[in-house]
């Protein structure tokens, strides 16, 4: 008798578990974005946008640059091109030179193109804004599409940078190894009523108080509350 060689179907893989939230630490959350509500209540973006397509292609053209260099180049940039139909007419060659101070400028010009090219031909020249179809334009990954859709208030988003990560990990809203976990954990840690603006505080914090090397401890409005402080105070 011949035996069936058949493989025995591969077990599921388990999620890994949450970790539970205690009473204390949500307490400590909660009274941490009332702080950094207390200190700016509506947190913007410091990217230059005028419409959802400035703002579309301003975050993307900020991957690996600073604000202040994306709103340099597109000061000009947008007032040549700010639509695009406009873009497309402009060219990749034509656009190079506005944006050429930024890092990545020539894989940034193609992309900027290739999605006024989709923008144009298949969503009549607007931003489509649902996160699907901003994900699937060219540059357009899942931070860039999270800060357009919170910035917006299309969708509460945290999305996650080096400073949101650097934060987020001090403060001990999460210990995710990626930008994705570190998302996760904060849209589970922090309080429905701050989703929106959470990203905001987090990369302003990191910008110009928590920063790298040496934090800003002495001057931090929310150090009573950080379980990292004692680490740099004496550093």
């Amino acid at each position: 008798m011949v035996r069936s060689m058949a493989k025995a179907p591969a077990p599921k893989k388990k999620k890994p578990a949450q970790k539970r939230i205690s009473p204390a630490e949500r307490e400590r959350v909660e009274v941490l974005f009332q702080r950094f509500e207390s200190l700016e209540l509506r947190p913007k973006t410091e990217l230059n946008y005028a419409n959802p397509y400035e703002l579309v292609t301003a975050v993307a053209l900020s991957a690996q640059a600073t604000d202040v260099s994306v709103n340099k180049a597109t000061d000009k940039l947008f007032k040549v091109a700010n639509t695009p139909e406009q873009m497309l007419e402009l060219g990749e060659a034509g656009l190079i030179p506005y944006i050429a101070s930024i890092g990545l400028y020539r894989t940034k010009a193609k992309n900027v193109i290739a999605t006024a090219n989709i923008l144009v031909n298949q969503y009549g020249g607007q931003v489509p804004l649902t996160r699907e179809a901003l994900e699937s334009l060219p540059g357009v990954g899942r931070k860039t599409a999270s800060v357009v859709l919170n910035e917006l208030d299309i969708e509460p988003a945290i999305a996650v940078d080096t400073h949101v990560f650097r934060v987020s990990h001090r403060l001990k809203l999460s210990t995710g190894k990626t930008p994705d976990a570190v998302e996760q954990d904060l849209m589970r840690i922090v309080p429905p009523p701050y989703q929106t603006r959470a990203h905001h505080w987090l990369i302003l914090h990191g910008r110009y108080v928590c920063v790298a090397r040496r934090p800003k401890c002495e001057i931090c409005k929310i150090s009573d509350l950080c379980p990292s402080r004692e680490l740099f105070l004496g550093a």
